[in-house]
């Protein structure tokens, strides 16, 4: 591929870089971590002393490749909201599940465009983002969601001899 982007997309700088942009991240006080899934939170618990609210993106992906028709591989990147409050206060908790839906929906409208560059570079994100809200406290009396993106790229499995010890 000749593309700008070589088939790759960093997704946790561009969720970085909108933590940094976003108003309503900022008002909120949001700090970006980089984690290893629901239990890799090393970052963002280092940090639950100094602040209250979080996106994380974890530094793994799930995925697989697709040898069907045009070759590709998928990986599946997620991204965890998290924000503090009272533990026994419901009401703080519903405050802040709606904050961290209203920041999913603003994340979303940026996601757009960056969606329309990327299919112009070859990289494909799944159409249908899933949202999740989880219902147990994840971290001591924290709201906590998760979404998750699809990302498609285009895999050459051209066998290439010179990639082979033939012996």
């Amino acid at each position: 591929m000749t593309s700008e982007l070589k088939g790759v997309w960093n997704a946790t700088g561009f969720f970085e870089r909108l933590t940094e942009e976003n108003l309503l991240a900022r008002q909120e006080n949001f700090i970006f971590c980089r984690v290893s899934g629901l239990d890799g939170f090393e970052e963002a618990i280092a940090n639950m002393q100094q602040h209250s609210a979080f996106v994380c993106v974890s530094d793994i992906a799930d995925g697989y490749t697709d040898l069907n028709n045009t070759p590709r591989t998928r990986r599946v990147k997620t991204v965890f909201l998290a924000m503090r409050h009272a533990a026994d206060d419901m009401e703080a908790r519903t405050e802040c599940m709606e904050i961290l839906r209203e920041l999913f929906r603003q994340f979303m409208s940026r996601l757009l465009p960056e969606k329309v560059r990327l299919e112009e570079n070859c990289i494909y994100l799944d159409p249908r983002i899933s949202f999740t809200e989880i219902d147990r406290y994840f971290f001591s009396g924290a709201a906590c969601a998760y979404f998750q993106i699809a990302v498609d790229v285009y895999t050459d499995l051209r066998y290439n001899p010179d990639e082979w010890n033939n012996g």
